[in-house]
């Protein structure tokens, strides 16, 4: 359960003290990592009806048994329970990678006879190529926002989207999406904003998915998916989830926990270092043009300050001499990392065409002159540097 004072706290409070309501009554100030992969049995009867509420989606019963960590973990509990008090939602569910947290999504709207999805483009490369496979069994119509609701069918399970989208930061409008897609629950990547800049439940959403590698973890060290949502999407993702293994391990638990508590300031720092950079890029001779929501010609509907609460720390900016002379800025940074992932602390460039969004359709690739930027918390001035001799070597 929360801690009743952290519901009203501000989000600042909550990122530090969210999930953390158990601790005093234990004894300790820093939350205890769990790794027992079995647990004792308190008897026949009690073991099995914890194994039986735990399997199929259930939360651990009062006085009952945690049985096996495929199941349920403290540690684990922990952080879904922070995370889903800065979404604002019921509950939250985590797993071992973002991948991995979308198949559960996937699966459980199969699951329910509701195996169509709605998609709109762009998305992150792995969300694009396993609507587009049907490799889980679904199968996809994909659409602009503004025509979701045509595509809607009595069997379609998610409609779903990510805003920021990846890599374009293409923004999109959540409570008018909402109101298109009906009864059809709307699951939105969140991975770029994080709940520190948006919080979709608040616009209509009804699942929120983060990939928790990125901004939630912080350092690059820590692989994880986790969703927040309402308690019934909780418990069939719980069933998915033990069945199918993808449960987080506890010590990851712990590092994302963990990084909840600096989330907030590290959002804000590296949200203000990206607007520069973006401002710089934007008159540079070698780039066409530059992609980020806090730009004006990027955010035509206003929804930065309105949907979000900032324009984010990832931006992406086109070459004029396309993909030869991205390839060589990617790889004449020093400063910054020529590498997928983004959200941590340290700068990060990449070609997404290349890789990424590789396997996406050709239609609905990016271009192949541009590049992909996670700016981290070091110095604008000197990302700008490191660019700038990039950008003149290419």
């Amino acid at each position: 359960m929360p801690h009743p004072d952290t519901l009203t706290a501000h989000p600042d409070t909550r990122a530090v003290h969210a999930g953390r309501a158990d601790l005093r009554g234990l004894g300790v100030h820093v939350p205890p990592i769990d790794l027992s992969t079995t647990n004792p049995l308190p008897g026949v009867e009690a073991g099995g009806d914890s194994y039986e509420a735990l399997a199929t989606g259930g939360l651990l019963p009062d006085g009952g048994s945690a049985v096996y960590q495929r199941l349920w973990n403290p540690t684990t509990a922990r952080f879904e329970q922070a995370l889903a008090e800065l979404e604002g939602c019921p509950q939250a569910v985590a797993f071992a990678s973002g991948m991995a947290a979308l198949s559960a999504c996937l699966l459980a709207a199969r699951a329910e006879g509701r195996g169509h999805v709605v998609a709109v483009r762009p998305l992150y490369g792995g969300t694009d190529h396993v609507l587009a496979t049907g490799l889980l069994g679904t199968e996809v119509t994909w659409a602009r926002a503004e025509d979701v609701a045509d595509a809607l069918r009595p069997d379609t399970g998610l409609v779903v989207v990510e805003t920021p989208a990846n890599p374009t930061l293409e923004l999109t409008d959540l409570a008018a999406l909402a109101a298109r897609c009906g009864e059809v629950p709307l699951l939105v990547d969140n991975t770029f904003a994080t709940p520190v800049l948006q919080q979709p439940v608040r616009h209509g959403a009804t699942i929120v998915l983060h990939s928790a590698t990125k901004y939630l973890g912080g350092h690059g060290d820590v692989l994880a998916g986790v969703v927040a949502t309402d308690a019934a999407w909780a418990e069939r993702l719980r069933r998915v989830r033990a069945v199918t293994g993808g449960i987080l391990h506890p010590l990851a638990a712990y590092l994302l926990h963990r990084g909840l508590q600096t989330l907030p300031l590290r959002v804000r720092h590296q949200t203000a270092g990206a607007g520069k950079l973006a401002a710089w890029l934007g008159g540079r001779p070698e780039v066409e043009r530059v992609y980020y929501p806090g730009l004006p010609d990027c955010d035509p509907q206003g929804l930065v300050g309105r949907q979000l609460a900032g324009a984010g720390s990832v931006l992406a900016f086109s070459l004029r001499d396309g993909y030869e002379a991205a390839a060589r800025v990617a790889a004449g940074c020093g400063l910054i990392t020529h590498a997928v992932s983004l959200g941590g602390v340290d700068s990060l460039i990449q070609h997404p065409a290349s890789l990424t969004h590789r396997p996406v359709a050709a239609e609905a690739r990016p271009h192949p002159g541009l590049l992909r930027l996670s700016v981290g918390l070091e110095e604008p001035d000197d990302l700008c540097a490191d660019l700038a001799r990039a950008l003149a070597a290419g």
